[in-house]
């Protein structure tokens, strides 16, 4: 198996030369018969569509081509066996087995990984189990009530956009247990609009940092606690912890129990773990938690064929490849038709960016060709009323990635004007789809649309646990596969660490810089 720069493989320059001739023109070509044809199923009854992409035959067979020649499925096996992928880290990636094992049990000093995540994850359910009917309760007596996590980065993001995303869910399902709230930002104002709102008696705080050393996550904590204490509140029972074996919050007393990840976990790419699992367990129950995972493995499993067509994710990752690196479209917008995933866009941002904003490969040699895109996006409509005018009739091209779903999650719909607001909804979809990728002629150029706006569309029925799962596994396979064709490290940071080391400086008074320093004291530091 080779790793090589993108740029050296034999279909580069056959991409190159056939983008080079006329870009087929969805714009004319999209008809009933394409929008049934291009249509790829995905896990727990979800579909990719690419009806509205800027591909024909001949350049599908040339992505195939290079699906081939990259070695993609063979890198994503050797990843879910247990090989060293993270080469800036010298890590191990094994998010997928948080979810179940799709390869070789994964070994490390006679210790098998699985059985560690899968105990750590018996082990939180059965505390959210036990908060759920009353085991634990609050220093005055009281039951909980609310779940705040304390966390930053994918401690935040992606655990916040799960929880929003089934919560009108579990409600109308009765299976909500407990509010979620989150606290992320170290400005202090974050953590006070919370606690204000919050019953402090009836709040369980979840504070996640692998390291146990992140900056902005225990100056948070010393917050909260500074509210119990003042609040005449024990914080040690008011307090669970996320966090690797190694930290100094692992088996400690100042909080009720503590929950494990490991390094081979990124934060990104954690919310199946503790760091999501614990608090998605205690809002919503485990079996909730559970079905999530279950289609998270099955979308994890249907990413492993190496027929393209019966491969979303695939499909999906050398499609923007396309996009970025012939076609030169360097950004791409997620655009959610449902306000449950109105955080869903933040959530992959981070995905997406922090993995493959890289300009060295794997290792660590410059390269010299487009790797990740600039993602962005909001729910539909609001989107449309904000930045779509760019969008249709900009100077820019965006590839966009729409989801749907013909169901909405609760069951109080209105009916207006002979429609309910669910069938408004995606009534908007199916227009803006249409409207991007034909556009409209006009004598009157402020009313032309040029058309030729690439979509994608993520549809079901409804946005379930399950469905949840398989969404966020297809965007996190997608960002992977599309790290092994630009052949860069798509599971280290090192971009977000300049940063804290200067931020160090800053705090200590030893500043080492006059710009640094001047603009310290501009900020009152």
């Amino acid at each position: 198996m080779q790793y090589l720069n993108f740029d050296k493989t034999a279909v580069y320059k056959k991409l190159l030369e056939y983008s080079k001739k006329q870009v087929f023109s969805f714009k004319d070509k999209l008809n009933a018969k394409r929008v049934k044809e291009c249509v790829i199923p995905m896990a727990a009854g979800l579909n990719y569509s690419w009806a509205a992409k800027a591909v024909d035959d001949d350049c599908i067979k040339l992505l195939g081509e290079l699906a081939v020649e990259q070695e993609l499925i063979a890198k994503y096996n050797a990843l879910i066996n247990g090989e060293v992928i993270n080469t800036g880290e010298n890590r191990k990636v094994l998010h997928h087995l948080l979810r179940g094992q799709q390869g070789k049990p994964v070994m490390e000093d006679g210790k098998n990984i699985g059985d560690f995540y899968l105990k750590e994850l018996e082990r939180f359910c059965a505390f959210a189990s036990d908060v759920n009917q009353g085991k634990y309760k609050g220093s005055t007596g009281k039951d909980f009530s609310t779940v705040i996590q304390i966390g930053i980065g994918g401690s935040d993001l992606g655990p916040r956009a799960l929880y929003l995303a089934l919560e009108n869910w579990a409600e109308a399902n009765g299976k909500k247990k407990l509010n979620a709230k989150f606290i992320s930002n170290v400005d202090p104002d974050d953590a006070s609009a919370v606690i204000a709102s919050s019953d402090l008696e009836k709040s369980l705080f979840i504070l996640v940092s692998k390291s146990g050393t992140t900056q902005e996550t225990l100056a948070n904590e010393l917050f909260v606690k500074d509210k119990l204490v003042k609040a005449g509140l024990d914080p040690s029972k008011h307090m669970a912890a996320v966090t690797s074996e190694t930290s100094p919050l692992a088996r400690n007393s100042a909080y009720l129990d503590s929950f494990y990840i490991d390094d081979y976990i990124g934060g990104r790419y954690s919310s199946s773990s503790a760091v999501g699992g614990c608090v998605l367990s205690l809002a919503f129950g485990p079996d909730v938690f559970k079905d999530f995972l279950k289609g998270a493995a099955e979308a994890d499993k249907l990413a492993l064929n190496e027929d393209i067509f019966k491969n979303a994710a695939l499909f999906d990752a050398l499609i923007g490849v396309w996009e970025s690196n012939f076609l030169n479209y360097p950004y791409t917008a997620v655009l959610p038709y449902s306000q449950a995933l109105s955080r869903f866009p933040a959530h992959l941002q981070q995905m997406d960016m922090e993995s493959n904003g890289k300009r060295v490969n794997r290792r660590g040699e410059a390269i010299d060709y487009t790797t990740g895109p600039v993602i962005f996006g909001e729910p539909g409509t609001n989107g449309q009323h904000s930045f779509f005018q760019l969008l249709h009739q900009g100077t820019s091209i965006v590839p966009l990635q729409f989801i749907g779903f013909t169901e909405s999650q609760k069951s109080d719909d209105v009916s207006v004007d002979n429609s309910v607001s669910q069938t408004k909804l995606n009534a908007n979809l199916a227009a803006q789809i249409v409207a991007f990728a034909k556009g409209q002629d006009s004598s009157d150029k402020n009313k032309e649309f040029p058309g030729g706006r690439p979509s994608s569309l993520i549809y079901g029925k409804q946005l379930t646990p399950a469905a949840l799962g398989s969404l966020l596994a297809h965007y996190e396979n997608k960002v992977m596969f599309q790290g092994f064709i630009w052949n860069v490290n798509s599971f280290d940071q090192e971009g977000v660490q300049l940063g804290k080391i200067l931020t160090k400086k800053v705090l200590s008074g030893d500043f080492g810089d006059d710009a640094l320093e001047t603009y310290s004291k501009l900020l009152g530091v």
